[in-house]
């Protein structure tokens, strides 16, 4: 399945039905008098989040969303029936904005959460609303009205517990593959990863999500590589590990590279719980390893958690440190809710 966090569409809801123009003939009934009923309410278009999507994919092949007009009114005083809706899925952490303004109309985070995006056209009224004591046979009947129409562009923000960030060739995707039953591509060479991952941790009974963040070099924020395009799916990330990789000659030149990026960008990413981690141990001789640990560790004032993608070792200590960090976040987040 191919990732896509960003679609243009147009929605248009139904219009409304039209009011019916008609009289009683039944036989001897003398002054039958009007009976025509009003058209169908138009069909309304809605937007709803759902976990079973991770990707705009949809979106990319089918562009144009209309609700069903409602059916016309009839004679004997019949009301049209109201049009179908239409309801549109999309992932939870999708935002929608409209295409004129940029205003944000909706941002949906949780699941089964639903929008009215497009409303439907109220339907006409039939000659039978028009009846007074001096107009007894009114021949006048209303048009439907039309139902809303908007091109909106949906933006969508991965949600994960932990967003995996670092230069191109880190190890992000190997951290991701071997902690995750995810399978990412990995090689060894930079821009592996166009396109976030998403995996499922499970440790000690609990489950968590982690997110694989591409593109993140100096100037991303200003369109260096891939861009900054996906540092935006950081901001739904409860907390941020920031894999060095190990082999570098300054790791901890490294770190504020990155640290830049995420403060240009903005949107207080720069703000969120982090957690580093020396990747690639199994590269480097276990003094030299330790060395360069120490030493970017003194220059963060804070632990430097030691790993190797390929061997998993340090994996127990990294996820012992972070769970209870992470069963905070989610008690916080249903506390909100």
């Amino acid at each position: 399945m191919k990732f896509l966090d960003r679609a243009k569409i147009y929605v248009k809801a139904g219009d409304g039905g039209n009011g019916c123009c008609s009289f009683r003939h039944e036989k001897f009934i003398e002054f039958g008098g009007p009976d025509g009923g009003d058209g169908g309410r138009g069909g309304d278009v809605f937007v709803k989040a759902t976990r079973n999507l991770n990707t705009l994919i949809d979106y990319r092949y089918q562009q144009h969303f209309r609700a069903e007009r409602g059916k016309h009114g009839k004679g004997h005083q019949k009301t049209g029936a109201k049009g179908t809706d239409t309801t549109l899925y999309v992932p939870c952490g999708t935002q929608i904005f409209d295409d004129t303004t940029g205003f944000m109309i909706a941002d949906l985070v949780l699941e089964n959460q639903q929008i009215l995006l497009a409303q439907g056209g109220r339907g006409g009224r039939g000659n039978i609303r028009f009846k007074t004591s001096t107009n007894q046979a009114p021949t006048r009947a209303d048009p439907g009205e039309l139902g809303e129409e908007l091109v909106v562009w949906l933006h969508m923000k991965l949600i994960a517990d932990i967003g995996l960030i670092g230069l191109p060739n880190a190890g992000k995707s190997s951290f991701l593959k071997a902690a995750t039953k995810a399978r990412p591509k990995v090689a060894n060479y930079p821009f592996t990863t166009l396109h976030p991952q998403l995996g499922v941790a499970c440790y000690k009974g609990k489950e968590f999500v982690l997110a694989d963040i591409p593109g993140l070099i100096a100037g991303a924020h200003q369109g260096v590589g891939l861009g900054d395009r996906f540092l935006s799916h950081i901001e739904r990330c409860s907390h941020v590990l920031h894999l060095i990789d190990a082999t570098l000659e300054n790791p901890c030149e490294t770190y504020q590279i990155i640290r830049h990026e995420l403060a240009s960008y903005g949107a207080e990413l720069e703000h969120k719980r982090e957690w580093v981690a020396l990747n690639k141990k199994d590269l480097l001789p276990q003094q030299d390893f330790e060395k360069t640990r120490e030493k970017l560790a003194a220059h963060l004032g804070q632990p430097v958690f030691a790993l190797s993608a390929q061997t998993q070792e340090g994996f127990n200590a990294l996820f012992d440190a972070l769970l209870p960090a992470l069963v905070c976040s989610t008690m916080a987040v249903d506390d909100v809710s």
